[in-house]
């Protein structure tokens, strides 16, 4: 069992990783309230691990309510549904919402959870690696608009995570791939090593062996509580993070959040990224090709659609919550390990990347 402790005084919690956590009741029981347990889950999750929880929670008031698999219902129609069930349930302010599965369903519950009586307690049991790696540590919580990403939500801590790798036998291995783009999102931000280490274990990772997940899960989560423990709500390190996720989030937005998973379209913004921090004299074209190779041989896609014009793209970008004042403010680089945030960049510089990243 490894515990990595995300640091906020009061409203410190834990991240527990290990193989087996969910058939580890008495410890899930701990980190609920009071009797009312809301599990949120969705449809492809829940079959296959809801059981465990409801045997866990059986001496709890515990109802389920589950989505439809998807990004398309990360949605405020979902959040009315959760807050229904909620008060058909008569849950009070000591009722804890349990998130089962990916980050649809971690964000939603979340947000959830911040709203309902003003916020009450929730837990986090990502299933996806992209989840276990990412979203469910931090505290970020919303939904989505047609007009992009996340705009609507609110930072609300989980009082735990319990991060089972067992559940990432089930996983698609497009999903997997997917989430490795969060993965080498902690390498290509800040460590240089992390880089070098993914690099050798590409194979192996792939092969989902054991050791070599749980390293990569336990690296990723370690950078996450750190800058999250430093900056919670992202007023400065912490914009880090979302290296690649500004063009990453205008092309889910571009393709109507159905033709790219979270984490493919993270890895298209990653390489459009270092080829703008190259173009503009920041960093070498070699460190861009290697991001660009590794991400290429996890399986993952590099390139902006022919198809999405990147003047939408870029109009989709002002929306970033990282923007001010209309002005887009960039995650770049100097190179691999060495992030950071760039104002000022030209729509010409910007535009010029988009079209000949095909």
């Amino acid at each position: 069992m490894r515990m990595i402790e995300v640091a906020l005084g009061t409203r410190s919690y834990p991240v527990h990783i290990a193989p087996g956590l969910l058939g580890q009741g008495e410890r899930l029981r701990a980190a609920l309230g009071g009797q009312h347990v809301l599990v949120v889950s969705n449809e492809t999750i829940a079959p296959l691990y809801l059981p465990a929880l409801q045997a866990a929670f059986a001496e709890l008031q515990t109802r389920v309510f589950l989505l439809p698999d998807g990004e398309l219902h990360k949605s405020f129609a979902n959040v009315g549904q959760v807050m229904a069930t909620l008060a058909a349930m008569g849950a009070s302010r000591d009722a804890t919402i349990v998130a089962l599965g990916g980050g649809v369903v971690g964000d939603l519950a979340g947000f959830a959870a911040a709203l309902w009586m003003r916020g009450i307690g929730f837990v986090q049991i990502p299933t996806t690696l992209l989840a276990m790696v990412d979203s469910s540590v931090g505290g970020k919580t919303g939904v989505n608009l047609p007009q992009g990403k996340n705009l609507v939500g609110a930072f609300h801590q989980p009082h735990a995570v319990f991060i089972d790798p067992d559940t990432l036998r089930t996983l698609p291995d497009r999903e997997l791939r997917a989430g490795l783009a969060e993965v080498v999102k902690y390498a290509a931000l800040g460590d240089p090593p992390f880089m070098d280490w993914l690099e050798q274990h590409t194979d192996a990772i792939a092969a989902r062996d054991t050791e070599a997940l749980q390293h990569a899960i336990e690296t990723s989560v370690a950078h996450k509580a750190r800058i999250v423990a430093a900056d919670e709500h992202e007023r400065g390190e912490r914009a880090l993070l979302n290296l690649g996720h500004t063009f990453g989030h205008a092309i889910e937005a571009a393709t109507g959040y159905t033709r790219f998973l979270h984490g493919e379209a993270v890895a298209i913004g990653m390489v459009a990224a270092a080829r703008l921090s190259a173009a503009l004299g920041m960093a070498t074209a070699a460190d861009t090709r290697r991001l660009r190779v590794l991400l290429q041989r996890i399986g993952l896609p590099t390139a902006v659609p022919e198809d999405v014009d990147p003047r939408v793209l870029l109009e989709l970008m002002r929306l970033d919550k990282k923007a001010q004042s209309g002005q887009l403010r960039l995650v770049l680089w100097r190179g691999i390990g060495r992030a950071e945030l760039v104002a000022g960049v030209a729509d010409d510089d910007i535009l010029a990347v988009l079209s000949t990243l095909r």
